[in-house]
């Protein structure tokens, strides 16, 4: 059977999206090839056509959609920080807490991320190297080289471990929402996201020892 260029790709895409909300929803060990076909409606010979077997569609998922939407955030991090010459601590940290909490994903594309990376991380693959080799170093050194210059003298050893902290208060309040709602009663709305974006700048300052500086 002969099938247009057009037609495949439509399937491979459609198969990349199913496989992706199903691996979002359940995790890669509990999805089976079967029910991706099934939610595509395609055939098995499909996947392997495309893809060649369960693994190879995972971490295509990563690469062509999970990983695009995380530099998408990390593009945005880097266009906050354009607008300084030299941005301080506190206009850094802002940039990345900004990029995450206020865009560019929608709310659908937010959570389908933050499920598939959470059940990445909790059982992780070879999808967890490629995530962190091609967005989390990026990142963790853009921002360790902003706050580097600012640190005060013999503080800079700890640097690394200060890094890792912000971004795990910044990764929380974005991929936790649900959470974070539940606890303080708020929505994400504009409103609450710069209370959180301050909040965040506020502790992390303090916690580097660099609030009088900035």
């Amino acid at each position: 059977m002969n099938l247009s260029k057009t037609h495949r790709d439509q399937t491979r895409e459609r198969i990349l999206d199913k496989a992706e909300t199903l691996f979002a929803q359940k995790g890669y060990h509990a999805v089976s090839v079967r029910e991706i076909t099934t939610a595509a409606k395609c055939n098995m010979a499909s996947v392997n056509y495309h893809f060649s077997n369960k693994k190879n569609l995972y971490l295509e998922v990563f690469r062509s959609r999970w990983i695009p939407r995380e530099k998408k955030m990390y593009d945005t991090f880097i266009k906050n920080l354009a607008r300084y010459d030299v941005p301080s601590p506190r206009e850094s940290i802002e940039a990345l807490a900004k990029a995450y909490l206020e865009g560019p994903l929608n709310e659908q594309e937010l959570r389908r991320h933050r499920q598939l990376i959470i059940r990445e991380i909790n059982n992780p693959t070879e999808a967890f190297e490629i995530a962190s080799d091609e967005t989390s170093r990026p990142l963790f050194d853009t921002l360790y080289n902003l706050l580097k210059p600012f640190m005060p003298p013999g503080t800079q050893a700890d640097l690394t471990f200060d890094v890792m902290s912000i971004f795990g208060i910044v990764l929380y309040m974005n991929y936790s929402r649900p959470m974070v709602s539940r606890i303080t009663g708020k929505t994400y709305d504009d409103t609450f996201k710069s209370l959180l974006i301050e909040q965040m700048v506020r502790f992390s300052l303090q916690g580097l020892g660099v609030e009088k500086n900035t």
